[in-house]
């Protein structure tokens, strides 16, 4: 079945369920304007503007970017104006800013320049580059993740695999200003998460430790928010699916393509056997059951951009598992009613934590899918 056919034959569905989000947004985008949530407390946002530097703090500005991008309701925009006029107090404290700067920054200040060219948006989305950039270790040949906070540990030496979907801010920030070592950087860090972090199956390692001085080195591996060392945290395979083919994207280098297709492959044979609903961990044990629907929401944005990416007669199996994926999600996890806020629920933090509640960047990758489906080509990425 072609691309095209597998739109129009889920058109009717597509254009429902962004009627409904419209609805539902353009209401908490007046609601919750003055606010950045990050979940909701008997379904009211909460506000997370008291900490500039929290790393979800983008996804309620980026979500009211593409919003605005889809409907040019100026409601949309003046809130997500307002999110990045919060979002400026942390560049008081650049010591404090670490890898997440593409989730806070770039589909924010990156967006609003993408959208309406404000210089000044562009500019602060390039000093996140550089800071981002200056994380890269000479020596180890890794982008230094976080800095010494998680969970008391000396983490100089960690990288995550969520990172892949920060460095596209690097290479965006080569074309913009005319610098190769951006780009540079982001391919030495995707090729070392390709060979560190992917296992040869498509499963993924969550955190990986490095030799500071000896470069390619890997010392050890750690469970990070999945249930143990050597299981699959499936947002871990979420942020490697679609960071591997935004990789490919920016470069056209096919061993990117060819990792992300892997991750998908073992991504969509996890949800065959689930019924389409994301567990928080793919090795984990049958009991509890701890869903992330938020894993499915990034996930199916990346299967939909392989889609658009690899030859006709392989559309197919990542469109028809991307929308399989999203109607799933829409089924058993949204949220429609007005008396609550969010709109993905049962997201999931960490397989030991933070277990089943609605989570702002589910409800930015799920509207990120649903604009993906109705032809949007605006990538804030």
């Amino acid at each position: 079945m072609s691309y095209e056919k597998i739109i129009a034959d889920n058109k009717a569905w597509i254009d429902e369920v962004f009627t409904k989000l419209d609805k539902k947004l353009s209401r908490t985008a007046v609601t919750s304007r003055n606010k950045i949530p990050y979940t909701t407390k008997d379904g009211v946002h909460d506000d997370r503007s008291g900490n500039p530097h929290g790393w979800t703090n983008g996804f309620w500005g980026g979500l009211m970017w593409l919003m605005y991008e889809a409907t040019k309701n100026e409601d949309y925009k003046l809130t997500a104006l307002k999110s990045e006029e919060f979002m400026d107090k942390a560049f008081g404290e650049m010591d404090q800013f670490y890898h997440d700067v593409g989730f806070m920054w770039h589909i924010l200040a990156g967006a609003n320049y993408k959208l309406t060219g404000d210089m000044a948006a562009r500019n602060k989305d390039i000093l996140c580059a550089m800071s981002l950039m200056s994380r890269y270790n000479i020596d180890g040949n890794f982008i230094r993740s976080w800095n010494n906070h998680w969970q008391g540990q000396n983490n100089e030496n960690w990288t995550i695999i969520d990172c892949m979907m920060n460095i596209p801010i690097l290479y965006w920030a080569s074309e913009q200003i005319g610098d190769e070592r951006f780009k540079s950087i982001a391919i030495r860090y995707a090729d070392m998460a390709m060979r560190d972090h992917v296992r040869p199956d498509g499963s993924v390692n969550h955190i990986v430790v490095h030799d500071m001085k000896k470069a390619d080195t890997v010392l050890e591996t750690k469970a990070g928010q999945g249930y143990a060392v050597g299981s699959c945290w499936s947002r871990g395979a979420s942020w490697a699916l679609y960071g591997f083919i935004l990789s490919y994207i920016y470069t056209k280098e096919e061993r990117y393509l060819d990792t992300a297709k892997k991750v998908a492959h073992y991504f969509i044979t996890n949800l065959e056997l689930n019924d389409w609903k994301p567990l928080c961990d793919f090795r984990a044990p049958e009991e509890p059951v701890y869903y992330d629907s938020t894993a499915g929401a990034i996930a199916a944005c990346g299967m939909i951009e392989i889609a658009k990416n690899v030859p006709e007669y392989e559309k197919n199996i990542y469109l028809s598992a991307a929308m399989k994926l999203v109607k799933s999600l829409e089924k058993n996890f949204c949220n429609w009613e007005e008396n609550e806020d969010s709109i993905l629920q049962m997201g999931t933090e960490m397989y030991t934590n933070g277990i089943h509640k609605p989570i702002i960047y589910g409800d930015y990758f799920f509207t990120e899918a649903i604009l993906k489906l109705r032809g949007s080509e605006f990538l804030p990425w």
